[in-house]
């Protein structure tokens, strides 16, 4: 029996998903809990398997399409088995979700879902629906499509009120004879190459023309003394490059960002980190750095100043009780931000267990939608690297987001005296909109503060 698969609901707040790429094509063998689809939304990508082994029967829902979550994307058939081909979605096409099932006439529950497309009645309702369709079809037609094993549903009435007489079944019974079976991906990409799939024989199950059919063709029919040139190294931009892309695009244009900058006296800091790790140092749990410190820091400052842990949404201004730390970590595939909650109320070393577990999720491609979604404001850290300073860009709605340059031994005047600290690079950057240059200042300040005596955190 054939199984319908759905786009799934990643998170709480996911309500859309951008099916960016499917691995296996109309035909292909695909084994219970084997990568099937990958869905894009604007903070995570996430790879879909599976639920059941079969056939991948129909690709409903096309690469880069948008659609609902409960939508039908694909369906998965067992071999041998034809089931009834579903409307598909191409790009740009917009899809209603799946009805969730509702209460029939009678008061009980409806038994079943509900398939996108169907209509819940009375059985009295259904019945007249029956008689109306029947209507329509003469009984020489119906006897005809019998014989021809014809889908009625799928032929056009030429006579009165789209009456389906005898040959209008024979007409499609000649179109459908004369069509080779081919997959709708191999017939776009022929489509588009002018390409005669009359003279293609198909390699995919029951003689069906597939993709690579058609790819195969369209290098037979090129002269063979032409040597084509190659094209220059190009990469896609698609899934998570182009979700970052299009957010930080939005990002400049949608919001007034102003950033400040300053150098931090962090050596009292690094004395703390040594300390704590001396003090757990048979405690291989245990494992804390100045980004925890910082992490800490930044938390206890926005509880004192709560406008700029703050999101815009339309025309308000949420302050939120609470700090959802977003902490950007460095993937090959690009930048993700998981989210540490509840951060203003957790202590040191809690923040550093917390946030090791969100960055190895991060870098092992194991975060949830919900890791990813409801951040107040974020941290990003380029101290690994050489840059000094820089000016972060802001992750709407959120209304600021801190930058952490890398630290360096300098020569300072310190309590009268010339002498080597260490100085880190610090940037803010906030929507002016939200909150004004004054204010953003003094958080500012005492943040620096803080950072540079980390004992004031606990006053």
């Amino acid at each position: 029996m054939s199984v319908k698969v759905s786009m799934p609901k990643l998170g709480m707040t996911m309500r859309t998903g951008k099916l960016s790429k499917w691995f296996k094509n109309e035909g292909d063998q695909v084994g219970a809990g084997e990568e099937l689809f990958e869905v894009e939304t604007e903070k995570i990508t996430n790879k879909v398997e599976a639920p059941v082994g079969g056939i991948l029967f129909q690709i409903v829902v096309r690469e880069g399409a948008v659609v609902p979550i409960g939508t039908i994307v694909g369906v998965i058939a067992e071999p041998g088995e034809i089931p009834e081909r579903i409307e598909g979605i191409e790009v740009g096409e917009i899809a209603e979700p799946t009805p969730a099932p509702v209460a029939a006439a009678s008061g009980t529950e409806a038994e079943g879902p509900v398939e996108r497309g169907e209509i819940l009645a009375t059985p009295a309702s259904k019945r007249l629906a029956k008689e109306l369709v029947v209507d329509l079809t003469t009984p020489a037609s119906k006897r005809l499509a019998k014989e021809l094993v014809v889908d009625l549903t799928l032929v056009k009435g030429t006579g009165p009120d789209g009456r389906i007489r005898e040959a209008d079944v024979t007409r499609y019974h000649e179109q459908a004879l004369r069509k080779p079976r081919i997959t709708p991906l191999a017939e776009e990409i022929a489509r588009k190459a002018s390409l005669d799939i009359s003279v293609i024989s198909g390699t995919g199950e029951g003689g069906k023309i597939t993709r690579e059919d058609v790819e195969r063709a369209l290098q037979e029919r090129k002269p063979a003394a032409v040597e084509e040139k190659k094209p220059a190294l190009t990469i896609p931009m698609t899934g998570m490059r182009k979700a970052i892309a299009d957010n930080m695009f939005a990002s400049l244009h949608n919001t007034a960002q102003l950033s400040l900058a300053s150098e931090v006296d962090v050596t009292e800091s690094l004395r703390f980190v040594a300390l704590v790790q001396e003090q757990h140092k048979k405690d291989e749990s245990v494992r804390v750095s100045l980004n925890d410190i910082v992490i800490m820091a930044t938390s206890r400052a926005l509880k004192r100043f709560p406008i700029m842990n703050s999101t815009q949404v339309g025309s308000e201004i949420i302050l939120h009780d609470s700090v959802a730390m977003g902490i950007a970590v460095a993937i090959p595939e690009g930048l993700i931000v998981p989210v540490l909650r509840d951060a203003d109320r957790k202590g040191l070393l809690q923040i550093a267990g917390e946030a090791r577990v969100l960055i190895g999720k991060a870098r092992s491609n194991s975060l949830s939608m919900d890791d990813v979604t409801g951040g107040t404001f974020t941290i990003t850290n380029l101290s690994a690297s050489r840059v000094d300073n820089f000016t972060p860009i802001l992750r709407p709605p959120e209304t600021g987001i801190l930058g952490i340059g890398r630290v360096v031994k300098k020569p300072v005047v310190f309590e009268g005296e010339i002498v080597i600290r260490s100085l880190m690079g610090l940037s803010l950057t906030f929507d002016h909109r939200v909150v004004d240059g004054s204010p953003a200042s003094v958080f500012f300040d005492l943040l620096c503060s803080y950072l540079e005596q980390p004992t004031l955190i606990l006053t």
